[in-house]
C-alpha cells in the first residue's frame, strides 16, 4: 500500500555532502552533552531546577571547599567564579611533572547562568556539602501560584 512513497530512494548528491558533514560535526555527541548545554568539559557542571517556589542550582564541583567558589546575582544572572589547583595538596616539583592525559579542569573559571524573572535575590541560600553546592533562589511572593479556593453560590 505505501511501496511508492520509498520511491525517492536516491543518495544525496556529492555537492550536498559538506553540508551534512557540517551537520554530524555541528549535532555530534562528541562536544555537547546535550542540545541545551555548554560543552563537555565545562567547569563545574550544573543542574537547574524549577518549583512554584524556588530555583534550585546545583553546581557539581569535586575539588571545591565553600571559600573557592564566589557566587553573586546581578540582573538574573547568576555568576560562578572560582579557581581550581591541578594537584590539591601536592607540591611544586609534582605540579611540574609530564602529563601523559589530563582530563581534570584546573585553572580559573567564571560560569553564567540566566535565571528566570521573578528572583529573591535578599532570600537567596547556598550550602556545600562533599564538593556539591546546592543555591536556594526563592521566588518573589507576589509570583507564587496562588490557589484560589470556589465557594459554592
Amino acid at each position: 500500500m505505501f511501496g511508492d512513497l520509498r520511491r525517492f530512494d536516491a543518495g544525496i548528491s556529492p555537492g550536498a555532502d559538506w553540508f551534512r558533514q557540517w551537520l554530524d560535526e555541528v549535532f555530534s555527541d562528541e562536544g555537547a552533552a546535550d542540545i541545551r548545554s555548554v560543552p563537555r568539559g565545562s567547569f563545574p557542571m550544573i543542574n537547574v531546577g524549577r518549583t512554584d517556589d524556588a530555583v534550585r542550582v546545583y553546581v557539581l564541583a569535586a575539588g571545591l571547599a565553600k571559600d573557592d567558589l564566589e557566587i553573586s546575582v546581578q540582573d538574573n544572572v547568576l555568576t560562578l567564579r572560582g579557581r581550581r589547583d591541578a594537584l590539591p595538596g601536592g607540591d611544586d616539583s609534582e605540579r611540574k611533572r609530564p602529563c601523559f592525559r589530563r582530563e581534570r579542569f584546573d585553572g580559573e573559571f567564571v560560569r553564567s547562568i540566566a535565571l528566570p524573572e521573578g528572583i529573591d535575590v535578599e532570600r537567596a541560600e547556598a550550602r556545600c556539602h562533599d564538593g556539591v553546592f546546592e543555591i536556594h533562589l526563592p521566588k518573589r511572593e507576589e509570583l507564587k501560584p496562588r490557589r484560589i479556593e470556589v465557594q459554592t453560590a
